[in-house]
């Protein structure tokens, strides 16, 4: 049931991103416990980025779902969780977390047990950046990320120098 309320919610967010819905799916919540459980959402998210800041591991992994998926800035970069920590973990072993943080954040709070949310990154190494995904609360009540996607923003008026970078073949390593 679970893959099958992820699936909807990201068939939501297709169709939200192309205009096909203008509106949110309503929450089953309303309220003070919505407002509670967007806050909880937002708390998850912050610490998240937090953990990665202080290059700890453990608090980064044990926020995001066993079954997550991460989607970085490079078209190759699709990992599940696992994977992920695997690339991770030199970079937090010596001390190199990410430091990015939210200046702005959305979060929509679908149910009790799910949110989906977007957000604009100052990151310290990229530059401005966005981040968007979906949150799926556990058994225990913990909010935990089930599917991340960070992507680098490029100016419209920007996009064709971007363009040409993109059609250069790569450099080789040296």
């Amino acid at each position: 049931m679970q893959r099958a309320n992820i699936t909807l919610l990201m068939l939501a967010l297709t169709l939200s991103a192309c205009g096909a819905a203008t509106t949110s799916p309503p929450s089953t919540l309303t309220g003070n416990v919505l407002r509670d459980t967007e806050q909880h959402v937002r708390e998850a998210l912050d610490a998240w980025h937090a953990a990665a800041a202080a290059s700890d591991e453990t608090a980064y992994f044990a926020l995001m779902t066993p079954d997550a998926i991460f989607l970085g800035t490079d078209a190759t970069e699709r990992w599940t969780r696992d994977e992920f920590q695997t690339y991770a973990h030199r970079p937090f072993s010596e001390g190199h977390g990410w430091r990015m943080h939210a200046i702005r954040r959305d979060v929509v709070v679908v149910s009790d047990v799910l949110a989906y949310f977007d957000e604009d990154l100052e990151a310290v190494n990229l530059g401005p950046a966005r981040g968007s995904g979906v949150l799926r609360r556990d058994a225990e009540g913990q909010w935990r990320i089930a599917h991340y996607n960070l992507a680098i923003t490029v100016p419209n008026e920007r996009f064709d120098e971007v363009r040409t970078v993109l059609a250069q073949p790569a450099p080789s390593a040296p």
